[in-house]
């Protein structure tokens, strides 16, 4: 058993304390992590190393947890006596005596700062790239307010030059009719607004939604695109599906993929464009499968699609963050998948969402 233990302390960052939380013993590897001596860390209270953004809640749950003779398990957040941040997991083990009641505490932990502050810095990259794919979204998203503006603006000028025209002809029925005419234009107008600005409204909380309303609003803002290239969408979707995340992001998901297509059909020449859209359940997951005949990805580039700042487009038109975002945005904020193939005539991507239970 004392072997056994010499392993344990060893290998390990130990410390042990009484019922009160009061210090009784720390291995040599805790007193080197922490830059205390053992004279200043015994008799004194195991909060010494508590980091002062740890919520109080996480204390309460620990001790409700030892207390009632349960091993607690956690990853903490700790401050070495010069200040330095450390990351431990932390088991904390109560030890009884013969009648069964805890006369301490023993704490098992292992450093594991390096591999968070690495996961830190790669949510942190993460977040530039996906600002940046925000920005050039925005800029997308403008040039297509001004593609969906300037049919009904010219139609506006236009129906305006009647309007006076009837106006001054006394021609009541005329004056009503382009009237009417101008009204149904600048609502046309005000929705497509109402369209782009529901997309880049801040959306922080998740929420359960039903997937075609998603669909629907990347549809929206892409209408007059779509007519212009003469994109055929077809769709094979069940209207009740809901699946649990945010709405703003899986419409920019949807936006990607069909901005992708649109910029293939005509790099290379596409004459027949379609677009697929399929939405089912199967196995207690909810699938969405996106398919479009633009001859799919050659071979040598078929694995790197999701890489950032990857792009087959030129310069100019493309920043290889669009297929990066999606994928984060699937697993990080609705933790699914997004799967890829060429088919016979084009790529298809299939995103899988758990069942809302």
């Amino acid at each position: 058993m004392n072997n056994y233990q010499k392993a344990i302390e060893n290998s390990n960052i130990v410390s042990k304390t009484d019922i009160n939380g009061i210090i009784t013993f720390v291995n040599d590897e805790f007193v080197k992590l922490f830059e205390y001596s053992k004279e200043e860390l015994l008799g004194k209270n195991h909060n010494i190393i508590r980091h002062p953004d740890t919520p109080k809640e996480n204390f309460k749950t620990l001790w409700e947890t030892i207390l009632n003779k349960k091993v607690h398990k956690a990853t903490v957040k700790n401050l070495s006596k010069s200040g330095k941040t450390i990351y431990l997991n932390t088991t904390i083990i109560p030890i009884l005596d013969e009648n069964e009641d805890i006369f301490e505490f023993i704490a098992i932990r292992y450093d594991i700062t390096n591999e968070i502050m690495l996961q830190k810095e790669v949510e942190e990259k993460q977040k530039i790239i996906f600002l940046q794919s925000r920005m050039a979204s925005l800029g997308q998203m403008l040039a297509n307010v001004a593609h969906q503006w300037r049919q009904p603006l010219t139609e506006l000028n236009l129906t305006l030059f009647n309007l006076k025209k009837s106006f001054e002809t006394k021609n009541q029925k005329e004056f009503d009719k382009f009237y009417d005419s101008s009204k149904n234009l600048i609502l046309g107008m005000s929705n497509t607004i109402e369209n782009f600005t529901n997309f880049f409204t801040p959306q922080k909380e998740k929420e359960k939604f039903l997937l075609n309303l998603s669909i629907n609003e990347a549809l929206k803002i892409l209408n007059r695109v779509l007519q212009e290239e003469n994109i055929n969408i077809k769709f094979d979707i069940l209207k009740n599906l809901e699946v649990f995340g945010i709405k703003n992001e899986l419409t920019q998901v949807l936006l990607n993929l069909i901005n992708n297509s649109k910029d293939a059909f005509i790099q290379k020449s596409i004459k027949q464009k379609d677009i697929t859209i399929k939405t089912y359940l199967k196995d207690d997951f909810i699938y969405l499968e996106y398919l479009d005949n633009a001859q799919g990805v050659d071979k040598e580039l078929f694995d790197r699609i999701f890489e950032p700042y990857f792009t087959t487009k030129h310069q100019s038109s493309g920043t290889g963050l669009g297929l990066f975002i999606c994928k984060i945005i699937i697993e990080n904020s609705f933790e699914g998948q997004i799967l890829h193939e060429n088919t016979k005539d084009g790529l298809k991507f299939t995103i899988k969402f758990p069942k809302i239970l």
